[in-house]
């Protein structure tokens, strides 16, 4: 756990999951494993881990390699790249969604070729969750 009173500037590395309440600016990586980002967590970092939960602040990319659960109380602005996304209702996003629920070894070039067709890109000021305006 990074406690509430801490910051830490710089590249984060976690063999465990980890729950951040505090301020990272830079990197985590938790690969295997899951990072939540708490409800008084702020970070201006790029976060990688098996599951990624966000119920505070993030202001960077974020790849999931199982799933990305924006929370309601969440907030993130960036990229999010994952097989499964949820975006609760409530949760403020702005970036883009990539999502591949395949092998990405297995099929990378057709899922590169149906990439740009399947990318979600939101230049809205918040997410509009009202899927009756979706394109």
């Amino acid at each position: 756990m990074i406690g509430p009173t801490v910051e830490i500037e710089g590249k984060v590395v976690s063999g465990e999951d980890l729950l951040v309440e505090g301020s990272v600016s830079g990197s985590i990586s938790a690969k295997g494993h899951e990072v939540t980002v708490g409800a008084a967590g702020k970070l201006n970092a790029d976060i990688a881990a098996k599951v990624v939960r966000v119920e505070g602040t993030v202001k960077g990319d974020i790849s999931g390699v199982e799933k990305v659960i924006i929370s309601k109380t969440g907030n993130v602005l960036g990229n999010i790249d994952a097989p499964r996304v949820t975006l609760e209702d409530g949760a403020k996003f702005k970036g883009s969604i990539e999502m591949d629920p395949g092998d990405s070894a297995a099929t990378d070039a057709p899922a590169k070729e149906l990439a740009g067709k399947s990318v979600v890109k939101n230049s809205a000021p918040l997410f509009d969750t009202d899927k009756s305006k979706a394109s």
